[in-house]
């Protein structure tokens, strides 16, 4: 691979990555039943921020037609904010050495192919993990939305269906689950048969169970080790997780001299939104550009919306053992 080839790299694997990650975005939303959402919509700045009118469910009262004719209190009408927080990422180096190419008598577009895949699953594996990390920070800060049977039990039907309830009369608005695999077999233990695939990529997999989308990732939010071990898993309203990439993805080759044979590094940084259904991330105490473990802090995120029914879901945590 001539030095001069180099360019090509600088200029092409940004729009062959992104074109790969929009592919699997559309399916992705498609088959998980639109819980998590991946959008090709990024924003300017550190932050998204915007505002809508807070509920006036109190403002409803029951009037008494014969009492004296009272001044009941006053409801203000007023505007929440709600916003969402980019976080940055990035991929390589990668070291090679450009006549590595020319010596197996090989076309650069091999190399091209194989960058530009793995840096778009990178990348999707990336905003999943992160998605899913906040989620489970965010709704387990919230006793509401939290149902924690790992004291003595492990994941069950029931214990599944017992946090689905945590919606009263919501529940419908749950669409999909998000689990690992170990959580996903433990089901399966129980006698559950009926899993389609619909979705696959290296790490993630999407299934149909019981008429419900159910995805299987082994995020690591999902699992935590301790006593006990706990398997986490999300139960998500529609549009409870945002993911909004702009494809702001930069890249650079660098050829370098002074070693026996010449070295070729490549290197990319990008970004991307996120925002939960009902949250908003705290940008005081999260600040800007947070850290794997800032986006899991549960207090990083604000519940602003008035019921629990009007977040991102809810969660089950159990016990790994049982």
């Amino acid at each position: 691979m001539a030095l001069t080839n180099m360019a090509i790299f600088n200029k092409y694997v940004p729009e062959v990555a992104v074109e790969l990650l929009s592919q699997m975005v559309e399916k992705f939303n498609s088959a998980s039943g639109g819980s998590i959402l991946l959008t090709s919509k990024g924003f300017e700045g550190d932050f998204f921020e915007r505002s809508f009118f807070a509920s006036l469910e109190s403002a409803q009262r029951r009037v008494d037609r014969y009492a004296l004719n009272g001044t009941p209190a006053s409801t203000d009408l007023a505007q929440t904010r709600e916003a969402s927080v980019k976080v940055a990422g990035g991929f390589g180096p990668i070291l090679f050495e450009p006549a590595d190419m020319s010596w197996m008598l090989k076309n650069e577009a091999e190399a091209l192919e194989a960058i530009a895949k793995n840096l778009a699953m990178a990348i999707m594996k990336d905003q999943l993990n992160a998605g899913i990390a906040s989620a489970v920070g965010a709704i387990a800060n919230q006793s509401a939305a939290k149902n924690d049977v790992s004291a003595s039990a492990g994941l069950t039907y029931g214990a599944l269906n017992d946090t689905d309830a945590l919606f009263g009369d919501s529940s419908m608005n749950l669409v999909a689950r998000i689990m690992n695999g170990t959580a996903y077999h433990k089901l399966i233990g129980l006698n559950l048969t009926n899993a389609q695939t619909l979705f696959r990529s290296d790490t993630v997999t999407v299934v149909d169970i019981l008429g419900k989308p159910v995805i299987v990732t082994d995020a690591p939010a999902l699992y935590a080790a301790g006593t006990p071990n706990l398997l986490k898993v999300l139960t998500l309203s529609a549009g409870g997780i945002i993911i909004s990439d702009g494809s702001d993805v930069v890249t650079n080759a660098t050829t370098s001299n002074g070693k026996d044979r010449i070295e070729t590094t490549f290197q990319a940084d990008y970004s991307f939104g996120i925002g939960l259904k009902g949250y908003t991330w705290d940008t005081t105490n999260g600040g800007k550009s947070p850290t794997d473990v800032e986006l899991a802090t549960g207090t990083n995120w604000d519940k602003i919306a008035t019921s629990i029914k009007n977040t991102a879901g809810v969660i089950t945590i159990g016990n790994a053992a049982l």
